[in-house]
C-alpha cells in the first residue's frame, strides 16, 4: 500500500445496525444483556467442563474450545458495537479494523473447524465404540485442535495481508457494525479481482471442507443407525448428537443467509440482521442447548450447585 493511501485513510465509519435514534436505548440494554449471556453461558461452560471429572473426555475437550472460541467471536465485535450505539462518532481506526477482520476471519474458521471436529469425535462414538479410546487419543485430540487453530490463522492472516494492500480513497463508511470483509472490498478504489479469487477457491475450500467432513459423519451415523433400526438406538444417537446437530444447523443456517443466499438485490439491513444472528444469537443459544439438552452437562450443573449450597451452609 502506498503510504499516502494509507495516511489519508486513518479511520472507518460504522453505520452499524438499522435502528431508530429513539430505539438506541433498548437495543443497547437488549445486546448489552445477550452479550453478558453469552459470555457467563460459555463460560460456565468451561468452569464445568474443568470442575466435572465426568466431562474429561474428548467430546467436553472440544466443547470447551468451541465455547472459549464462541466468548472470544463475540468479543471482538459486540463491545465495539455497543460503544458505538452510544457514540455520536462512530469510528474505528484504520488498525483497529484491520485487526478486527483479522480475529473474526480466524474465529469464525475455527468455529467451523471446531464444529467439524466434534462432528468426527460423534462418528467414532457411534460407529466404532469397541475402538473409541484408542482412536480419540489425548494426543489426536490436541492435535485436531492445534491443527484447526494453525490453520485457521494461516487462512486469516492471508485475507489480510490482501486487504492490507488495497488502498481506500474517499469513502469511509462502512455499511455494517464490524469490519466485514466484503463491506471492506466494496469501499476500495483499488482492485480486488485477486482478493475475491482468493476468498472463491481458498476461503470456499476452507469452508466446504469442514461442512463436508460433518455431513460425511453424520451420514455414517445414520447408516449406522438404519442397518440394525431400534428406538433405544435412535434416541441414544438423538440424544448424544442432538446438541451438536442444533448448533450446527443454527450457525451453517445463518451464516448460509449472509454469504450465499444474499444477492445484489439483499438489502444492507437485511444482511446486518442475518449477521446478528451468527455472530451474536448462535454463540448465546450455545450454552442453554448444551447444558438444557444434555444429561451430563446438567448433572455437572447440579453438582455444582450442591457444592455451592454446602460451602454456604459451612460458612
Amino acid at each position: 500500500m502506498r503510504w499516502e493511501n494509507q495516511s489519508s485513510m486513518s479511520e472507518f465509519l460504522l453505520l452499524g445496525l438499522p435502528i431508530r435514534p429513539e430505539q438506541r436505548g433498548v437495543f443497547f440494554a437488549l445486546f448489552l444483556a445477550m452479550y453478558l449471556t453469552t459470555v457467563l453461558g460459555n463460560l460456565l461452560i468451561i468452569l464445568l467442563i474443568r470442575l466435572d471429572s465426568r466431562l474429561h473426555t474428548p467430546m467436553y475437550f472440544f466443547l470447551h474450545y468451541l465455547a472459549f472460541n464462541d466468548v472470544c467471536l463475540s468479543s471482538v465485535t459486540v463491545p465495539k458495537m455497543l460503544m458505538n450505539m452510544q457514540a455520536n462518532h462512530k469510528s474505528i481506526p484504520y488498525t483497529a479494523c484491520i485487526s478486527q477482520t483479522y480475529f473474526f476471519i480466524f474465529l469464525g474458521c475455527l468455529d467451523n473447524f471446531l464444529l467439524a471436529v466434534m462432528a468426527y469425535d460423534r462418528y467414532v462414538a457411534i460407529c466404532q465404540p469397541l475402538h473409541y479410546i484408542t482412536i480419540m487419543r489425548p494426543e489426536l485430540c490436541v492435535s485436531l485442535v492445534a491443527g484447526s487453530w494453525l490453520f485457521c490463522s494461516l487462512h486469516s492472516l492471508l485475507h489480510t495481508l490482501l486487504l492490507a494492500q488495497l488502498s481506500f480513497c474517499a469513502d469511509n463508511t462502512i455499511p455494517h457494525f464490524f469490519c466485514d470483509l466484503s463491506a471492506l472490498l466494496n469501499l476500495s478504489c483499488s482492485d480486488v479481482s485477486l482478493n475475491e479469487l482468493v476468498i472463491f477457491i481458498e476461503g470456499g475450500f476452507l469452508f466446504i471442507l469442514p461442512l463436508s467432513g460433518i455431513l460425511g459423519s453424520y451420514i455414517r451415523i445414520w447408516t449406522t443407525v438404519l442397518r440394525d433400526p431400534s428406538a433405544k438406538k435412535f434416541f441414544k444417537v438423538l440424544s448424544t448428537c442432538g446438541s451438536h446437530l442444533l448448533v450446527v444447523s443454527l450457525y451453517y443456517g445463518t451464516i448460509a443467509e449472509v454469504y450465499f443466499f444474499s444477492s445484489s438485490s439483499t438489502s444492507s439491513d437485511e444482511i446486518i440482521i442475518a449477521s446478528v444472528m451468527y455472530i451474536i444469537v448462535t454463540p448465546m443459544l450455545n450454552p442453554f442447548i448444551y447444558c438444557l439438552r444434555n444429561r451430563d452437562m446438567k448433572h455437572a450443573v447440579e453438582t455444582l450447585l450442591n457444592r455451592a449450597k454446602l460451602f454456604k451452609q459451612t460458612n
